[in-house]
């Protein structure tokens, strides 16, 4: 049996072929083509062909611009996420309409692999792909929706599921643990896939699904008091230590070691070489090798699409182990653009553009406004080869070793209430050595009256900034959105001879550019925390009401 890499179809439309998709904006009501399943369905071959078209739903490398829903990013204008202003949207396909056309289509393949005859392993391993990408839409929806349908079979437009009542929100999760646990066990190991499947939904990255879940699901129903923490915050740490069994490690660059973390996110950091990568979207190798090309780089940075934000910049430690308010190598030294890198986490000069690095044109980067209205741009994911060519085939990393370690930290201070030494060099220290930084421990924190927790949440903020949307989730979940998002959006101190033309930005007192100001922003603690329906959605579905407030 010829097994088919989904890298290799190159995104073909099969729907058309298979009809597997055949829905409308509502809950997938539209049946499949029964004419097109006749003639599926007939070998293992069309099996993986119909899982092949579930890696569409994959996010794109272009999610990296969903950080301006948090206060780590800013775009050419107030996000209306970010900032309160946003209403219930009539139709919303990205983050509702999507996410239930996905679970149809991973139904459907459920369903109609009993049709297919053939190698009963194999037939197993894709059904566990499919359990996945089920698991993987009720994980985008329920933390965003919180109650909402559960849909586990196909059905037509006459069928009760038509217009489904809503599930209780632990009922979805106690489903979607359900389905990882089946991919878990159905799926190689990364370390048994065989080269040319590299990119294929594997054990690891089912497990790392259930690690990310289970954390932000007990958090969540810890700081907002909605029921059992432990329950998930448990499974969490199961998954997680599992995962940390199974031969991963962190991306080292040889040539550049102490840039290993800059590399990571550069073409140095693709393929099944770096052990840090559980699970990417491919994009190709090449324009003569491609699967499909994107254009992050230039658009990004010509277009402004997510600049870093002062409280972003902030956050960074100096390399003495102590944020800015604490370091006497801290901001009062600040003389021009540069001042604020200098002594500093290495990881603020791998993610954000400053003079010491060079830019597009290989000369000293120059800091100014144009199309960053804070000041900065973003350098992580920025290909210097992919700024000119204007095609990128650059992969996107969803999920990786080094967010399980920050998991592996979190999960145990929660539910513990303290880390270990131990347990501290066997994951945050993991990452602080890569970046060049001292390692945290118990006697650190306690001498400079820093608070554990806080370095925990703030290593996570740097470690994983600008790959997402990790800072909204981990502001909604740990109930500090309402304190973060309603503040001032600012960037850099001016310096005009460096920056250009400067005439008319409204800095603060301290010379900050005042980007957005906090009587712009806002967050309703009775609604923000959950998302809307789509209102053409709760029309049409009398048993789908609006979430509170919305």
């Amino acid at each position: 049996m010829t097994i088919i890499p989904y890298k290799k179809i190159a995104w073909i439309s099969l729907a058309a072929t298979v009809g597997i998709i055949g829905c409308n904006r509502k809950l997938d009501l539209v049946p499949e083509s029964n004419i097109a399943d006749a003639n599926f369905w007939k070998s293992t071959n069309d099996l993986i062909l119909a899982c092949n078209y579930l890696y569409q739903s994959l996010p794109y490398i272009q999610n990296n611009i969903n950080a301006t829903w948090s206060d780590d990013g800013y775009g050419t204008a107030g996000n209306p996420i970010s900032d309160g202003s946003r209403v219930a949207p009539a139709e919303d396909d990205a983050n509702f309409t999507a996410n239930y056309r996905l679970i149809r289509q991973a139904n459907n393949i459920l369903e109609k692999s009993a049709l297919v005859p053939g190698d009963a392993a194999l037939i197993r391993r894709y059904k566990g792909e499919a359990y996945f990408f089920r698991a993987f839409a009720y994980s985008k929806l329920v933390r965003r929706y919180g109650d909402l349908p559960l849909i586990l079979r196909t059905f037509d437009v006459f069928d009760t599921l038509a217009t489904a009542h809503k599930s209780p929100r632990e009922t979805v999760l106690d489903s979607l643990y359900r389905d990882l646990d089946s991919a878990i066990a159905a799926l190689p190991a990364a370390a048994a896939l065989p080269a040319a499947e590299y990119g294929r939904i594997t054990r690891n990255a089912a497990l790392a699904l259930k690690s990310n879940t289970g954390l932000f699901e007990g958090t969540r129903n810890k700081y907002h008091n909605l029921g059992n923490a432990g329950k998930h915050l448990n499974l969490a740490l199961t998954a997680t230590e599992t995962l940390m069994g199974m031969g991963h490690s962190l991306f080292r660059y040889a040539a550049v070691p102490d840039s290993s973390y800059f590399y990571l996110f550069q073409y140095a950091g693709n393929g099944r070489s770096n052990p840090e990568n559980i699970l990417a979207r491919l994009y190709g190798q090449s324009a003569t090798n491609p699967i499909v090309q994107h254009n992050y780089t230039r658009d990004n940075l010509a277009n402004g699409h997510v600049t870093p934000t002062r409280a972003f910049m902030d956050s960074y430690l100096y390399e003495d182990g102590l944020p800015p308010e604490r370091s006497s190598l801290g901001m009062p030294r600040q003389a021009n653009s540069l001042s604020e890198f200098t002594d500093r986490d290495p990881r603020i000069g791998m993610t954000v553009f400053n003079k010491n690095v060079m830019s597009f044109f290989l000369a000293p980067y120059i800091p100014n406004f144009d199309n960053a209205p804070t000041g900065y741009k973003v350098r992580k994911y920025a290909t210097i080869e992919d700024f000119v060519s204007q095609q990128s085939f650059n992969h996107y990393i969803i999920f990786r070793y080094g967010e399980i370690l920050l998991n592996y930290a979190e999960l145990k201070y929660e539910l513990d209430g303290s880390l270990s030494d131990a347990d501290l060099d066997k994951s945050i220290n993991l990452l602080r050595d890569r970046a060049g930084m001292p390692d945290l421990t118990n006697a650190f924190v306690t001498g400079n009256t820093l608070t554990m927790l806080e370095e925990i949440r703030r290593e996570r903020r740097v470690e994983l900034a600008f790959e997402g949307e990790h800072r909204y989730w981990d502001l909604v979940r740990w109930k500090t959105a309402e304190t973060e998002l309603p503040k001032a959006i600012k960037g850099t101190r001016l310096f005009p001879a460096e920056q250009g033309n400067t005439q008319g930005r409204v800095v603060d007192e301290n010379g900050f550019v005042i980007v957005q100001a906090a009587t712009a922003r806002k967050f309703d603690v009775s609604r923000d925390y959950w998302w809307p329906f789509p209102t053409m959605d709760v029309g049409v579905n009398p048993n789908m009401p609006q979430n509170d407030k919305w």
